[in-house]
Parts: C-alpha cells; structure tokens; sequence
C-alpha cells in the first residue's frame, strides 16, 4: 500500500508548528507584565513598622523622669534582681477637681504611701510588702518609720529616693538593683489607658476618706475605684490588709498592661506607654526595656511568693528573727522559708 506523506497544510495531521526556538517577541512599545513581588513587600512593611517600634521606645525611654535614687558607693550584696517599688502619695500635680474626685486630700503631703520589694532570680518570683509604719534607722536622721525616709531626703542626702533606697538597703541588707515610683496621678492614668484592672474584691468595703464603695466579687476596677482601693484601711486588717491588696491590685494592673490584647493593640499601648513615661520615675540607670523587664516579672508572681515583713508587734517593729531569714533567703535567691513569711 502506497503512503501518502501529510503536507503541512494537511488538515488530517498535526498543524504545523515550524521550527522549536524561542517565544515571539511583544510588539515594539508593549510594556512587559511584572509579577507582585509579595515577599518583598511583605520584608518591607516589616522592617518599617520594626523602625517604628524602636523609634517609639527610644521616645518613651527619653520621655521616662529620672532620679538618683541608687547610691553609687553601696556596700550591700545580694544574689538575683532586686527592685524597690515606690508608690508615691504626692498630689503635686493633681488639679483641684482630682484631689476632690480621688478624696486625696493634702497637696503638699510627701510621704510613701507603698514600698514593695521585688526580687527576681533562679528562684521563684517574690514580692514583699514593707509596711511604712515600719520602725527602722534613717541613715543620718535616727530612728523613724519607714514612709518618712523619702520624705527627710534631699539636699546633702541626695534626694528622697536615694534616702530611701539607703533605708531599706541597710534594713534589709539586700543591694537593690532597679527603682520605680509612681504616684496617684500616674496610677490613674494607668488603669484607664489599658481599661479598667479586673480583680477579685475579697470583701465589701465602704470608705468615704478614700471615696470607696465597692462590693465583694470580681469586677473591673476603674480610676477611682482603684485608687480608693488600694488606699483605704477601713477594713480589719488596716494596714496588713492594705498591703495585700496593694500586692494584689499591681500585680493585676501590670498582668494586664503585658497581656496580648494591650500589647497588640495600638489604641491601649500608646496611650499606656505615653501616659506611663510621664508618670513614673526611675532611677537614672534604668531604662524602658528594664521597665518591661519589671511588668514580665510581676506576671511570674502567679507562681511565685507574695508577703509582708513580719512584725512582732502591729505594724511597727519588724520580728527580726523572721525577718533576717526571709531577707537571707532572698539574698541567697532561694525560696524563702514559710516560717519567715509575714501576715
């Protein structure tokens, strides 16, 4: 049988082709179609929000007010971090309507109305309250309550903080490493800007010096809620509850400032982190990255030790035997004794 060869132009065979090469070339003046180059774009989003981030913390961090409260020539020693947590009843700069809404009352008042103890290490998270009634030697000015210390600084002594810093560094025989103080005005200002602090209220309390009535459960605490709470003594226990809630509340307030939902959440951290650079003070080696440091820790405490400096009578004189051993213990960074935790 004879085989007919199939033509190119042969509609019963494969249509012709031509040649394998390369692919026609657009018409002259024909501008080639890109690909988004998503990975790019996405790399420089990032870095530009990255930039902003830190340009923002290098702000917060120039913005933050400063003190000498550490003293340079310390002999005091101790394993761990260890922070004093001041908190300040200055009215300073409370308007005259604050001071009536908060019931604050003296403007020129300049004690401490808070001292806690913060220490960090290998060892569990622990947090001391020191009752500022606490009878304890002033370097240089004898024998007094503790609050008074910040109060008696300045001049030659170099301020208040650095007075205090020396008190409790010489009572407790603890080097302290970090300062932070904040007062009313600041604490306010911090619990609206992350909206409120949710806590467990253990009991009713009612207090018209403090501007308090609130009742017992959980519930989110606003401005002058809080401030009353964290004030009052009209309970029982005075000042060894007052101390417990305190521990309680700022433990709560800085829980929720490092939570997901402030740190991702524009519209809470800048007004948090702008409100907080104005109203706290830290000492002049202290920085905003030791801050966040600060709020991290506080969260540990959900599995760490919250007490009060045992005292042998009331809330004057501390028991110096369990005292000694709970501030041992803490300078070892060990887990102190639970013979050596207070009321």
């Amino acid at each position: 049988m004879q085989h007919t060869a199939l033509l190119p132009s042969d509609p019963a065979g494969p249509p012709y082709r031509g040649p394998a090469g390369p692919p026609p070339r657009p018409p002259a003046g024909a501008r080639p179609v890109r690909r988004p180059r998503w990975g790019r774009r996405i790399g420089i989003t990032l870095a530009v929000l990255l930039l902003l981030v830190v340009a923002f913390g290098v702000y917060i961090d120039s913005s933050l007010n400063r003190v000498a409260a550490l003293p340079a020539d310390t002999t005091a020693t101790s394993k761990g971090t260890n922070w004093l947590i001041v908190g300040s009843d200055s009215r300073a700069n409370l308007t005259a309507e604050q001071r009536a809404k908060f019931a604050t009352g003296d403007p020129e008042s300049e004690l401490t109305d808070t001292i806690m103890l913060l220490h960090t290490g290998s060892g569990p998270t622990t947090l001391v309250s020191i009752p500022r009634d606490s009878m304890v030697d002033i370097p240089g000015k004898g024998r007094h309550k503790i609050n008074s210390a910040y109060g008696r600084g300045g001049g030659a002594d170099g301020g208040g903080p650095a007075l205090l810093v020396q008190t409790v560094e010489q009572s407790t025989g603890l080097r302290i490493d970090h300062y932070a103080e904040i007062g009313f005005l600041g604490l306010v200002s911090m619990v609206d800007a992350v909206g409120g602090v949710d806590l467990c209220v253990p009991e009713a309390i009612k207090d018209p010096k403090a501007a308090l009535d609130i009742k017992a459960g959980c519930q989110t605490l606003d401005q002058a809620t809080a401030l009353g709470y964290v004030r009052t003594r009209a309970t029982r226990t005075s000042d060894f509850g007052r101390v417990e809630r305190q521990r309680a509340f700022i433990s709560a307030l800085l829980d929720k400032a490092t939570s997901p939902t402030t740190l991702l959440n524009p519209f809470r951290m800048v007004p948090l982190a702008t409100g907080l650079s104005s109203a706290i003070t830290v000492d002049d080696g202290d920085h905003v990255w030791n801050l966040a440091g600060l709020g991290l820790a506080m969260r540990g405490l959900k599995d760490g030790v919250s007490t009060t400096v045992p005292v042998s009578d009331g809330v004057v004189n501390w028991d110096r035997q369990r005292a000694g051993a709970l501030f041992q213990a803490l300078a070892d960074d060990q887990r102190p004794p639970d013979s050596a935790l207070g009321p």
